[in-house]
């Protein structure tokens, strides 16, 4: 019995089977949650956790131009892979990769919203693939004649680029929050906030309420200290209620999908189902395989 031989099979069907068991039930769990939850409006919005459908605008003064092709646009994710062979073995490897940080402006004809993207399933509509020369496409655009067959290398690369544009319609579901405006207000709240807040700097409530000077805070004094808090809590509501309404999306803190997509619900928890049916199938032959080698291989040469 080859022990390492076996132990390497083994440890691949192991690993296909618990993998693959872990893909498919995440993949059949985020299309439910997607199906599950309702489609919302932005004007009327629960805070927490929402399913959004709307269209992206460009924002004033922010210009974002993709790394690779120079196409101006609101989101870009790239990758820039190198070919590389070596006897029989061909493959393609990743030398370098990125995508943009900046937010998204959202609206769906009842409100805006900004969307941060990190951490985000980014499933853009347009995407392009091409091959070159040069590790930086741009460069070689750049080049030409004599200049361009000097910078020219023997490798090849692959490179991909992934854009979302202004004008595109656009799917998400996240943690939807929305701060200023005049929102419910519970004055008690506030109120204990404000005093937790003075308390850490125990020194200054002193100063400013201690007027007998005896370093603490008698009855009459913590009254007047709670009414002064009562006072700044309406005075910071009452400044908030002037600031303008900003919602804005983000990745949730529980473990949920946060996916933004060029396409519809139904076309992504169909493409779950079947990441999922490949998930289940995965995790059979890796059952299969573990359960033929323990038994044909492993307890065979224990016997013996």
């Amino acid at each position: 019995m080859d022990v390492g031989g076996l132990a390497i099979s083994l440890a691949f069907s192991v690993g296909a089977c618990v993998g693959g068991g872990w893909w498919c039930l995440k993949r059949l769990g985020e299309a439910r949650f997607l199906l599950d939850t309702p489609t919302s409006k932005l004007r009327s919005a629960a805070q927490g956790y929402v399913e959004l459908y709307g269209v992206l605008h460009e924002q004033p003064e922010v210009q974002i131009i993709a790394p690779l092709t120079g196409t101006p646009c609101l989101w870009w994710r790239f990758k820039i892979e190198e070919y590389s062979e070596s006897g029989k073995k061909r493959s393609w490897r990743v030398v370098e990769s990125g995508s943009s940080e900046g937010w998204l402006r959202f609206a769906d004809g009842t409100g805006e919203c900004l969307i941060n993207p990190a951490g985000a399933e980014v499933r853009p509509a347009t995407r392009q693939v091409w091959r070159g020369s040069l590790r930086h496409p741009r460069m070689q655009e750049a080049s030409a004649g004599v200049l361009g067959w000097l910078l020219s290398g023997s490798s090849e690369y692959r490179y991909t680029e992934e854009r979302l544009h202004a004008g595109e319609p656009l799917y998400a579901i996240g943690d939807f929050r929305t701060a200023g405006g005049a929102q419910a207000f519970d004055l008690g709240v506030a109120q204990g906030a404000v005093v937790r807040e003075w308390k850490a700097d125990f020194a200054g409530l002193l100063q400013r309420f201690d007027s007998n000077a005896d370093g603490r805070l008698d009855e009459a004094e913590w009254a007047r200290m709670r009414e002064s808090a009562r006072s700044e809590a309406q005075r910071r509501q009452r400044e908030q209620g002037d600031a303008p309404l900003r919602n804005q999306l983000q990745q949730p803190r529980e473990a949920q999908p946060f996916i933004l997509s060029s396409h519809g619900e139904d076309v992504l928890a169909r493409g779950f189902y079947w990441q999922a049916v490949g998930g289940g199938l995965l995790c059979l032959l890796g059952a299969l395989a573990t359960t033929w080698l323990v038994s044909n291989v492993l307890l065979p040469g224990l016997a013996l």
